[in-house]
C-alpha cells in the first residue's frame, strides 16, 4: 500500500494529459492565456502507462484523466485502453468540459473508460460563453447526453460556485437532479493563480468566493437530505433533493476544517511532474527518469512523503507558478 507520512492511504492518481484547452475559463486561466509546454516535453502515452503500471503495483487503484481539456489530445481512447489493460486498476474516469464528448464518448467507453465528470457552471447560453470565453452550451449538453447513451455513468456535473456570476442559478442547477440521475457537485472556488481581474463584466476576484454553507442554505427549502453513494470515495458530501433521481454534492476545500484529512490522491502533470497536493507548488520530476529507463518507485515514494497535511489557504498561502489548466485540477 501507498501510505503517506500522515497515515493516509493513497489509491488515486489524477493524470493531466495536456495543458491545452479549447475553452479559456475565467477561473482556470488568466485572460492573456498561458505559454504552452512544447510537445517534446509532454509525456507520451507509453510513458504515462508505464508510470501507471508501477503505481498500480504499489497500490494505485483509481485513475482520472484530466487536462487542460483531455479530449483535445489526439487518440485519447488509446491511452484509456492502455491503462484499462493494467490488471490492478479498478476504475478509469475522465474530467472534461464536454465540448468534444459527443464525438468521442463511444470510443472512450469501448476503450474501457467507466464514467465522466463534466464542468457546467451555468444553464444560460450567453453566460456560458462569457465564463468559458467562447464555449457553446448546447454542444456540452449534447455531449452529456451522448455519455449517458454510451454508459459512461454515473455522470458527475462539476459546478464552481461564483458569487455575482452564477449564484442566481444554483437552485436551478440543483433541480437538474430531480429529472436526471446525475451527481451534481458544487465546488468552492480555489485561489490558484486566478486572483487578478477576470475581465470586463466580472466582479473583482476577492468578491467572487462563496462558501458551500451558503449554497446548502439556499437548497434547504428543496428538502436536502444526506445520501449514500456506493463505491464513492470522493471529496463531495452527497445529498439528495426530495424526490430527486440524482444527488447534489458539496466540495468545500476552503471552509471544511477536516477536508484534507481524507485526501487519497496524488497528481501527474502533463509535463511529467508528480504533484503531491493541488494546493502546494511542490513537484517531483519523474519524466527524466522514465526516459532514461531508470526506476521510479523512489520518486513515487518521495511524492508521498512530501505530501503535506493540508493546504495553507487559511494563512493566505496559495500555490503559484501554475494555474489550474497547467496542473490538471
Amino acid at each position: 500500500m501507498l501510505i503517506d507520512s500522515f497515515g493516509r492511504q493513497i489509491t488515486y492518481l489524477r493524470i493531466s494529459v495536456t495543458d491545452r484547452c479549447n475553452f479559456r475559463c475565467v477561473y482556470c486561466m488568466p485572460p492573456q492565456g498561458v505559454p504552452y509546454v512544447p510537445h517534446e516535453r509532454i509525456m507520451r502515452y507509453e510513458e504515462i502507462a508505464a508510470l501507471v503500471a508501477v503505481a498500480a503495483r504499489l497500490g494505485i487503484r483509481k485513475v482520472r484523466i484530466t487536462g487542460g481539456e483531455p479530449l483535445v489530445r489526439a487518440d485519447l481512447p488509446r491511452l484509456v485502453q492502455m491503462i484499462s489493460a493494467i490488471e490492478e486498476i479498478e476504475d478509469i474516469s475522465l474530467t472534461t468540459n464536454g465540448i468534444l464528448l459527443e464525438k468521442y464518448a463511444g470510443a472512450l467507453a469501448q476503450a474501457g473508460l467507466k464514467r465522466v465528470n463534466v464542468s457546467l457552471d451555468t444553464l444560460n447560453a450567453e453566460k456560458f460563453t462569457k465564463i468559458t470565453r467562447g464555449g457553446n452550451l448546447e454542444n456540452v449538453l449534447r455531449g452529456i447526453a451522448a455519455a449517458e447513451v454510451c454508459g459512461l455513468t454515473p455522470i458527475k456535473i462539476n459546478t464552481v460556485i461564483m458569487r455575482g456570476i452564477n449564484d442566481d442559478e444554483l437552485v436551478d442547477l440543483a433541480k437538474l437532479t430531480l429529472k436526471h440521475t446525475w451527481n451534481l457537485r458544487f465546488i468552492e472556488l480555489m485561489p490558484i493563480e486566478n486572483q487578478q481581474s477576470w475581465g470586463e463584466g466580472f466582479p473583482p476576484p476577492e468578491q467572487i468566493f462563496m462558501p458551500v454553507s451558503e449554497v446548502m442554505a439556499l437548497l434547504q427549502p428543496l428538502g436536502l437530505e444526506p445520501a449514500i453513494l456506493e463505491n464513492d470515495s470522493g471529496p463531495a458530501r452527497p445529498y439528495r433533493l426530495k424526490g430527486g433521481m440524482g444527488t447534489v454534492g458539496f466540495i468545500s476545500p476552503l471552509t471544511e476544517q477536516h477536508f484534507c484529512q481524507r485526501c487519497n490522491r496524488i497528481r501527474l502533470t502533463a509535463d511529467g511532474h508528480l504533484r503531491p497536493c493541488l494546493m502546494s507548488g511542490l513537484e517531483i520530476p519523474v519524466l527524466p527518469a522514465l526516459r532514461a529507463g531508470k526506476p521510479i518507485e523512489s520518486l513515487l515514494e518521495e511524492a508521498l512523503q512530501k505530501k503535506p497535511a493540508g493546504h495553507q489557504l487559511a494563512s493566505h498561502i496559495s500555490p503559484n507558478g501554475r494555474c489550474m489548466i497547467q496542473i490538471g485540477g
